[in-house]
């Protein structure tokens, strides 16, 4: 990889530290007057409180911690142990108060960024597997990080929508959404309909994200 390569690679994982962090920030805001019984209440994702979201984005949180450091020791490690760990994890954390659920994230808020903070260009040069098993850079979680914060903050479903999502978060995020949903098209199909490209670019992106139905546009196929 050529310096200009290098310097490329590093400055994108500046913009999207700054931009996850920023996210982290806006997301503990958002949950300063949180009450028990709104922990309690459906979140905007089928068969998930705000209890379950806010423990997922906890427990996302420590699993990036499990990659870098696994990275630190040069090995290629698992994010989570196994999905049914992970799912009994969120299950398990979602019935508690609202002082302890943000607590717990808040923590590992910071173990997360203190993680990013002391990794070097070994770390980063690393590689990790995701839940599903499939290899993925250690230089894309934080990325990866930040999508989870911003849409599951809309997930929540309360002073936060999807119309609120980051500008720069969107436009990036949009990239890589379009790519995808035109991978799974045939061959000369590939152009999103009219009525998404008249959508605003976070309405567009919610509806590529399935957060989001719109009249005249079929569901995105999962991919």
């Amino acid at each position: 990889m050529s310096e200009s390569e290098q310097r490329k690679i590093a400055n994108l994982l500046n913009e999207h530290v700054v931009g996850c962090a920023s996210a982290h920030q806006r997301l503990l805001v958002s949950l300063e007057n949180l009450t028990d019984e709104q922990c309690r209440q459906d979140s905007l994702l089928p068969n998930w409180s705000r209890g379950h979201v806010l423990t997922h984005l906890a427990r996302n949180a420590d699993s990036h911690v499990n990659l870098l450091q696994s990275a630190v020791r040069g090995e290629v490690g698992k994010q989570y142990p196994s999905i049914e760990k992970r799912n009994a994890d969120i299950e398990s954390g979602s019935s508690r108060n609202a002082s302890e659920l943000v607590v717990d994230l808040r923590v590992s808020i910071y173990g997360l960024e203190a993680a990013w903070a002391s990794a070097n260009e070994k770390v980063w040069s690393g590689q990790g597997r995701n839940l599903g098993g499939n290899i993925i850079e250690i230089s894309s979680l934080v990325f990866l990080r930040w999508r989870e914060v911003e849409i599951h903050h809309a997930d929540l479903g309360f002073g936060f929508g999807y119309d609120d999502l980051t500008d720069l978060y969107v436009r990036l995020e949009l990239d890589q959404q379009i790519m995808l949903w035109r991978s799974r098209k045939p061959m000369g199909m590939t152009e999103l309909p009219d009525i998404a490209k008249k959508l605003s670019p976070s309405q567009r992106l919610a509806w590529l994200m399935g957060r989001v139905v719109v009249d005249g546009l079929a569901k995105p196929e999962p991919l």
